[in-house]
């Protein structure tokens, strides 16, 4: 007779393989009547989303309201979103639409700045970098435009909520549906809440109702810290409608120096602009046959009586694009808010609700992932560990460190995929410094786009974790920059080609930032960008793609960097002035500086952008294009990265002293992940510096430090270090007294710098796929930096490696037992690799391809 945790071991693994069959079998039979015909990605995703479930719900939950924003449930569909309170007596929904941010279009260019930077050079060369770096605050120039916060919906309910039954109470983010619900028990009555934020409709939607007839009573109203103006019509409809201020407040910090005097920040507008306009609209609807609606102070709504309410709320904006003025804009939100209105209510609650699963679970249901301990030594069955449905999610990450639940990492990695869901969708705004979700009209750093990391962590995860379109628009925002950067550009550095500098905003600001040159003075923020329209390419392989929107863009990015290389000491091409991203060294003399040349991040992204263009230029014909030939004969003569005395990859040029050895930036890694110049196949004594320099770097640091770490740590395949990073981040963060920590979690499961900063939450993501996979477009490596004995059993399903394949692994104690490939219109050549093994496989489209753990293939199925 089998002992107990042998008969659970043996259903877990017959769950577990199922799951490889089951994939195959699901995506081959079409539809059921046996119809063959092709599948739909959605349909691929339906049939295996089935196949592979959590070992626990996928929820983020508590057992009391929110008591600060951070406990807060977020929602969104692209454009609008909301933080959920929760709240029994009171409830809070604070509100933000994506456009909504201060200022007008600006010029971003400084014809003063071509003299200061031939000062700035001549003291880098002359070894003076101390007074380069105070020259150099000469070439600063304004702050970016401020996020802004649309406002509160408040809910007021009668005495009778303020006695509720604590023990009754649940509020739950279910990701598996994008929906919170709030339930709790008061005076013999259950009460319900639903709330989701539906993006084919643009709408967010709130549902209340209890298991007693005529039990409901609360007051409504919207409010705002904008300027605005309520009222409600005859149609039981709030309206609020309100501005942006045309002038940011002028930023708190500065810095310890101040640039030259300058006037007011260059606009195209007056001193006194008109900001973007907006206009909410609530809607109010009860349930027929009880209860009745009355107006109250003209701005506000009663409800008494009723059985059942829906509120549902939409927004719009007068931003018509980043080089359109608000006072020049077209754009009615008012009618374009309650046109949006009277389309939402063709639909009814249901209808909504079921629109809204449809749109989210195509998206979402593309990747599923369980993970679990080993079987070895447990008592409990592995599926079901810690499972109490009741126990808040503030303190499973509290007990993280404890036990280690691997089902806690599955939580924060989907999470990371909603929010993403959540924020960026086709035709929205590019996902800020926060998402969409903001609280204060002064947000921590503005709320802006920043370009030296956090922007583009943001994306980490879009293409590796299956989720392409909500990378749309990251590239509708580059082109914009590309923009108003050509004429950066040609008029600060003389050069062609388009640049942009670490911070922007709204409306595509390409400038430098105001303050010190170690934040301020970084010109490769565009090109950083211009990398994930190639790796876009080689995740999908969609060359319209790649020759109509991709192309163009880095073409003229790498313009710009072939202009300003400049001729430098020993036959190389440098850029001068250069920084490495907020860190300072000590120079020669003993002073502190941050401005010298080719810092090793700016060799580094200037080399990934002249491979990928050469590469692109290959796919598209274009190789002998006068652009590629110039870069071909650059790349050559790029600093390469080198190493330090003390072993460790050099961050600058020269192997200056670091006064921050445990620095939260790790700029100079850049080669080694997201780049591809540092890899262990081509470069080992690199990667064994890089090994080192992150051993010195430490662990401590922000939110996205710490992921960034994790996914260099699996980039060398360093199992234990990216795990150990991953852990790192599991601390839970006391609001209260937030400037005590470095990073770890809020209760909602929000990363933190701290403040809140969403980049984290991205990067976790990206972090753990590429624990589980990595790929060239020619090689796939399975389970590379796979934890075994933290996740001794475990599958993932639907993520995507370049090449196009759609890769789904299982396996068991730590070691492969299937794994499962798909391409939907690619035929390709892969090398696979595991545990010492290498096959080759030919992969045509639409074929699920089966291969067992010494990828032999055991079977395949044509998808069609």
């Amino acid at each position: 007779m089998l002992k107990r945790i042998e008969v659970f071991f043996f259903l877990y693994v017959v769950v577990h393989l199922g799951f490889l069959f089951g994939f195959v079998h699901g995506v081959a039979m079409g539809d059921s009547e046996g119809v063959k015909k092709p599948l739909t990605d959605k349909d691929v995703w339906s049939s295996i989303s089935e196949k592979a479930e959590s070992s626990r719900p996928l929820e983020v939950r508590f057992n009391e309201p929110a008591k600060h924003w951070t406990d807060s449930f977020p929602i969104g569909n692209g454009r609008l979103g909301a933080m959920v309170w929760g709240g029994v007596a009171t409830e809070t929904l604070n509100l933000n639409e994506d456009t909504l941010w201060t200022g007008t279009p600006g010029y971003y260019t400084d014809p003063g700045v071509p003299p200061i930077l031939s000062e700035v050079r001549k003291l880098v060369d002359d070894g003076q970098y101390a007074a380069a770096t105070t020259a150099a605050l000469n070439l600063s120039g304004d702050a970016s435009n401020v996020y802004q916060f649309l406002g509160d919906m408040k809910l007021e309910f009668d005495d009778s909520n303020a006695t509720y039954d604590k023990g009754t109470y649940k509020r739950v983010l279910d990701l598996d549906t994008a929906t919170v619900k709030v339930e709790y028990s008061a005076n013999g009555v259950e009460y319900l809440r639903e709330y989701f934020a539906l993006n084919p409709d643009q709408v967010i939607a709130m549902k209340i109702s209890g298991n007693k007839l005529a039990n409901l009573n609360f007051t409504v109203y919207l409010d705002s810290k904008l300027h605005h103006h309520s009222y409600v019509n005859d149609k039981n409809q709030i309206i609020m409608d309100g501005s942006c201020q045309g002038r940011r407040i002028p930023p708190k910090v500065y810095g310890n120096d101040s640039p030259i005097l300058r006037g007011p920040p260059k606009s195209n507008e007056s001193s006194n602009p008109q900001g973007i306009q907006y206009s909410a609209v609530l809607d109010l609807q009860i349930s027929d046959g009880a209860g009745g609606v009355r107006v109250l102070d003209g701005r506000k709504l009663r409800v008494e009586g009723c059985n059942s309410a829906i509120i549902l709320l939409v927004a719009s904006s007068s931003f018509d694009g980043p080089f359109t003025k608000p006072v020049d804009s077209k754009k009615d939100p008012k009618s374009s808010s309650i046109s949006k209105m009277d389309s939402v209510k063709r639909f009814s609650y249901g209808d909504l609700y079921a629109r809204h699963i449809d749109d989210y679970q195509a998206l979402f249901h593309r990747v599923s992932l369980q993970l679990s301990k080993s079987s070895k030594n447990v008592t409990v069955n592995p599926l079901r560990e810690n499972t109490d449905e009741t126990i808040s999610t503030a303190q499973r990450v509290k007990s993280f460190k404890i036990n280690e639940d691997p089902s806690l990492v599955e939580l924060l990695f989907q999470y990371g995929r909603y929010l993403l869901i959540s924020c960026s969708r086709p035709g929205t705004q590019v996902a800020n410094l926060q998402g969409i979700w903001n609280k204060d009209i002064e947000p921590a750093w503005d709320g802006a786009q920043h370009l030296n990391i956090n922007l583009q962590m943001n994306y980490w995860p879009s293409l590796p974790c299956n989720l392409n379109e909500c990378q749309e628009p990251l590239f509708d925002y580059i082109s914009s920059l590309s923009i108003n950067g050509k004429k950066t550009a040609e008029v600060n550095y003389n050069a062609s080609g388009w640049v942009a500098h670490q911070v922007s905003d709204l409306w595509a600001k390409t400038s430098p930032d105001r303050g010190q040159a170690v934040w301020a003075l970084w010109q490769m923020g565009g090109a950083w960008l211009c990398t994930h329209l190639w790796e876009h390419y080689t995740y999908t392989m969609d060359k319209d793609f790649l020759r109509n929107k991709a192309y163009p863009l880095m073409e003229s990015c790498a313009s710009f960097l072939l202009d300003w290389l400049i001729e430098g000491r020993g036959g190389f091409l440098e850029t001068n002035p250069s920084t490495s991203p907020e860190h300072t060294f000590i120079a020669p003399d003993g002073k502190p500086a941050s401005v010298s040349y080719s810092s090793t991040m700016d060799m580094a992204i200037i080399n990934e952008v002249f491979s990928s263009i050469v590469s692109a230029a290959e796919v598209l014909g274009k190789k002998e294009d006068a652009l590629i030939a110039r870069v071909r004969k650059a790349q050559p003569r790029l600093y390469p990265t080198k190493i330090a005395r003390d072993g460790s990859i050099m961050e600058w040029v020269q192997d200056f002293e670091d006064p921050e050895v445990h620095h939260r930036h790790v700029s100079h890694l850049f080669g080694l992940f997201p780049g591809h110049s540092i890899t262990l196949e081509k470069t080992p004594d690199l990667c064994k510096a890089a090994d080192y320099t992150l051993y010195k770097r430490g662990e401590d640091g922000p939110g996205w430090s710490t992921v960034w770490k994790a996914a260099l740590w699996a980039r060398l395949r360093d199992s234990n270090h990216a795990y150990q990073m991953i852990k790192h981040l599991f601390d839970l963060v006391d609001p209260d007294r937030e400037r005590d920590y470095e990073g770890g979690l809020y209760s909602n499961l929000f990363t933190a710098h701290p403040p809140f900063q969403i980049d984290a939450n991205f990067g976790f993501s990206a972090a753990v796929a590429e624990m589980l996979v990595q790929s060239t477009v020619k090689d796939l490596y399975l389970l590379p930096s796979l934890p075994r004995d933290k996740w001794a059993n475990g599958c993932v399903k639907g993520l995507k490696a370049r090449g196009g394949v759609t890769v789904s692994i299982c396996w068991s104690e730590g070691e492969l037992d299937e794994v499962g490939l798909w391409s939907k219109n690619q035929n390709t050549e892969k090398s696979l690799h595991y545990g010492g093994i290498t096959a080759t496989v030919k992969i045509s489209s639409a074929t699920v391809y089966t291969f067992d753990k010494q990828l032999k293939c055991v079977k395949t199925q044509s998808l069609y």
